[in-house]
């Protein structure tokens, strides 16, 4: 056996975000999933230690961000007006997912499958909606470091996103977007 899934995870850097949008500099998903683990790791470190509530253990949170978009490797990053667009669309690309995520598992050594199962199927209950808050954040500070370079094309992405970052009710995510945020829209001067 060949093992092939580690060399696969070496191609997310080839699978580019935003494909429908004009970008100032381009973003690719392993660019994105370590964001969005650092992103996540802070939210449950925030939720834990800063807020006092229970949650999951921050570290499962990061790992779960570096594979949360795994399945993309083999099928590209679908755009999310395309991929929301109505909900057979919607149900039918999480299929697609889901069947990309098995044959990444099936890449694995039968005794690494099961551990890595749940990180790439997103099954963790108390982890996947840190992982998502984190993607959307990332998202979020995406539009902004556009932005900031004067691309106005991510305008109306940044409102989206922001909006349903409000959406999500998490005192951790509203922690972070009231005491972390801004300084994504300062230049390296201003920081």
């Amino acid at each position: 056996m060949a093992n092939e899934f580690y060399a696969l995870m070496g191609r997310m850097r080839y699978i580019t975000r935003w494909g429908l949008m004009r970008n100032t500099f381009s973003e690719n998903i392993q660019e994105h999933s370590h964001q969005v683990a650092v992103l996540a790791h802070a939210l449950a470190l925030i939720r834990k230690e800063i807020l006092h509530l229970d949650g999951p253990d921050p570290d499962k949170c990061a790992v779960a961000a570096l594979y949360h978009d795994a399945s993309e490797i083999l099928t590209g990053d679908l755009p999310t007006p395309i991929k929301y667009y109505n909900p057979d669309i919607k149900t039918a690309y999480k299929q697609v997912e889901h069947i990309a995520g098995e044959r990444l598992l099936d890449l694995l050594h039968p005794q690494l499958r099961q551990v890595y199962a749940p990180l790439v199927h997103e099954e963790d209950e108390q982890v996947t909606p840190i992982v998502k808050a984190a993607d959307k954040l990332s998202a979020y500070i995406k539009c902004v470091e556009e932005q900031k370079a004067g691309n106005t094309e991510f305008d109306s992405a940044a409102q989206l996103s922001m909006q349903a970052l409000r959406e999500m009710d998490m005192p951790e995510l509203s922690w972070f977007i009231d005491n972390c945020l801004e300084p994504f829209s300062l230049n390296l001067d201003q920081l």
